[in-house]
């Protein structure tokens, strides 16, 4: 997994925690949403870099 990947998606992930905190606290049912989607997007982004490295080898 290139690093650059790892991080971009890791950050995708943190900011998506950051949105759903956000929500939860102003009771923002959207913004809550969309944090839990930039994580689970993160995730799967990151499995599949996952998957790739292990065909590299």
């Amino acid at each position: 997994m290139s690093g650059m990947d790892k991080a971009k998606n890791k950050i995708e992930e943190l900011g998506g925690q950051g949105k759903e905190a956000a929500g939860k606290a102003t009771d923002d049912k959207d913004l809550q949403a969309e944090g839990e989607a930039d994580q689970a997007s993160g995730n799967v982004k990151q499995a599949g870099e996952k998957v790739k490295d292990v065909f590299k080898s």
